[in-house]
């Protein structure tokens, strides 16, 4: 005979798959949020400032 399972456990397990696969679905949909957006332009941006200073450099030396 199989050992006996507890139903209620059984439901939030299951209602907790639901919401992860949803939240899943979500962050597909939706992308990133918009903190991550910001700090992803300030990175690529002082990237870019760098870039363009050592640029600067390397043509005074001509």
């Amino acid at each position: 005979m199989g050992k006996p399972v507890n139903l209620n456990r059984f439901r939030k397990q299951k209602a907790r798959a639901e919401k992860s696969a949803r939240a899943d679905q979500n962050a597909v949909l939706h992308g990133l949020p918009k903190a991550a957006i910001a700090r992803a332009k300030a990175q690529s941006d002082l990237e870019a400032k760098r870039l363009d200073a050592a640029k600067r450099y390397e043509n005074d030396s001509d």
